[in-house]
């Protein structure tokens, strides 16, 4: 199978998953609410999640770099002689380097944010649970 057909293939199959769901509440007769929330939140996906982005920020930022000094001296032996090839090496050297760093820092982003989310979600949880036993509701719940 070539590239085309493989990708012609796998751009069916997401356009076949494709759905659109409106934010709206369901229109209820009697008057109320409804229906099921979809937001979950479970923290030990997000932890998991958080857990391979640190890691993948960890190893990126040795092993992204491993052929930076072979790269540097190929290419200042390339320029030495005269060839083109050498500042070329060089420019994606220098390149490759920025990439690493985005996607360093992207990692960092990812991980620190989920981390974040699970304990700023936890606070709220107990700040909401704190402030509905001591309400009025409260009673009228029991």
């Amino acid at each position: 199978m070539s590239f085309d057909e493989e990708w012609s293939a796998a751009r069916a199959t997401a356009s076949a998953n494709v759905a659109m769901r409106l934010n709206q509440v369901p229109v209820d007769p009697g008057g109320g609410g409804g229906g099921g929330g979809d937001l979950e939140l479970n923290q030990d996906h997000i932890g998991a999640v958080g857990s391979e982005a640190y890691k993948l920020h960890t190893r990126l930022q040795t092993d992204g770099k491993h052929a930076a000094t072979a790269t540097g001296e190929a290419a200042g032996a390339l320029t030495k002689e005269n060839f083109g090839s050498g500042a070329a090496l060089l420019k994606l050297n220098s390149t490759w380097e920025s990439q690493v760093k985005t996607l360093v820092a992207a990692c960092a982003n990812i991980s620190n944010g989920l981390n974040y989310s699970v304990k700023s979600h936890a606070k709220d949880e107990q700040q909401l649970q704190a402030d509905f036993t001591v309400s009025a509701i409260d009673k009228y719940l029991k």
